[in-house]
């Protein structure tokens, strides 16, 4: 298994570092203290923190024999706790937990901030499904990860927790997914004030270029005089918005389309809460992890009208991410991540990694097009407004309540419509 850096075989547990005395018995409790104590220290440092860690424990994580998967266990669990990332030992990304020390980072360093909301924690195995595609496909990604390092002040924040579901088989076997949920990532200036989003997933060169993009409007925003700087953001949203419907003509074009399908439009004020299933499909990628479950739930007239609702225009949407085929190929870092959390099926005998990275490269290419013409230009739209855009706290509001159809408002997050009847005490409510 080769990365960037390292490289060594294991098997990834599935633990947080807090809980190192309880991961395995055969860690030394010396060995646990010690990387402890230098975990902690080290990460008041900041990335510089990291690099230092990384450095002094090279020799260890480099120990290609399986003999050494206790000692990188635990080092690779103390990385988690260092980055405050799940799988840190294949991006080696610092995160900031606090935003006004991540201002303070990006005050010193003159970079932008890319913040990330959440359901969930970015640290958990179990966050939203597209923070755990995020960690995947976009972090370890060679270019990705050394365009992060160099160039930006990472942060991350809970939204709110993530629903969690667990089958249990009743024959001792458990499955556990999370359900609902979507996540976006804000270009801040170092003051905090939003210059751009990308809402969900992206493909690893699509994710590229927006941030590079990002990164300059930042730059060009923060030499101007305070008074030009709201012009500006609505000339560069302009901008990216008839850039976006250019390009949309031209897909369209080179499929031969003479009646063009209408890019769907977000309602602005929806009389109802949305439900769990309507939020989900927005994003393909999670949708097709968390449709069975979700489908468990409906009645009947919902299942006829999603099905009404996933044949419209899907054949084009299908044609148009087919054209972007080449910016979703998945760098062997990420596949070799992959490979490492993927279970194989005990009627599978065959190594059936190349179809689930062929599938996922698939559903991550219609979640590009869809994200990027259903949803960032809708943000680009508010941008040129100035509606509820100056403050990350608002727009992120914003765009959980009308973008990723998860208000605040709603308890529940969609999964349990008012009207709706269960024949259970209380409506299983515990």
């Amino acid at each position: 298994m080769k990365f960037r850096t390292f490289k060594y075989p294991f098997a990834l547990m599935l633990v947080s570092f807090s809980f190192l005395q309880t991961a395995d018995a055969q860690i030394p409790a010396t060995e646990i203290s010690k990387l402890s104590q230098e975990v902690s220290g080290l990460r008041k440092q900041g990335p510089s923190g990291l690099q230092l860690f990384l450095k002094s424990h090279a020799s260890k994580l480099n120990i290609n024999s399986s003999d050494a998967v206790l000692s990188s266990s635990a080092l690779r669990l103390a990385l988690d706790e260092l980055c405050q990332q799940r799988d840190c030992y294949a991006s080696h990304l610092y995160w900031y937990t606090d935003i006004e020390q991540a201002k303070a980072a990006a005050k010193t360093s003159g970079k932008p901030i890319l913040s990330l909301r959440l359901l969930g924690r970015l640290d958990q195995d179990l966050s939203c499904a597209n923070s755990r595609f995020f960690r995947v496909a976009l972090y370890p990604n060679g270019e990705i990860s050394k365009l992060l390092q160099d160039h930006f002040i990472l942060h991350w924040q809970s939204v709110r927790p993530v629903p969690k579901v667990t089958i249990d088989f009743g024959d001792g076997r458990k499955l556990e997914r999370t359900i609902t949920g979507n996540s976006i990532h804000y270009i801040l200036d170092a003051s905090g004030r939003p210059i751009d989003a990308i809402p969900g997933l992206y493909s690893p060169k699509a994710f590229l270029r927006q941030l590079k993009q990002a990164e300059v409007a930042v730059k060009d925003y923060s030499k101007l005089a305070k008074s030009d700087r709201e012009a500006f953001l609505r000339k560069y949203h302009s901008d990216r918005l008839n850039s976006i419907q250019t390009q949309w003509v031209a897909d369209l074009s080179r499929l031969g389309i003479q009646s063009p399908p209408k890019l769907v439009k977000v309602p602005s004020n929806p009389s109802q809460p949305p439900t769990a299933e309507r939020a989900s499909s927005l994003a393909v990628s999670k949708m097709r992890v968390e449709a069975p479950m979700l489908t468990a739930f409906q009645s009947d007239a919902e299942r006829n009208q999603n099905a009404l609702a996933e044949i419209t225009d899907q054949e084009v949407w299908n044609k148009i991410a087919q054209l972007y085929a080449a910016d979703v190929k998945l760098d062997q870092n990420s596949i070799s991540l992959i490979r490492a959390k993927k279970s194989q099926p005990a009627n599978t005998k065959e190594d059936n990694l190349p179809i689930i990275v062929k599938k996922f490269e698939t559903t991550m290419a219609l979640d590009t097009v869809r994200n990027e013409y259903m949803l960032h230009s809708q943000i680009h739209q508010w941008f040129m407004q100035g509606k509820q855009t100056s403050s990350v706290e608002a727009l992120n509001e914003q765009v959980y309540a009308q973008l990723f159809l998860t208000p605040s408002s709603d308890p529940w997050l969609g999964l349990f419509p008012s009207d709706s009847y269960s024949a259970i005490d209380n409506d299983g409510i515990r």
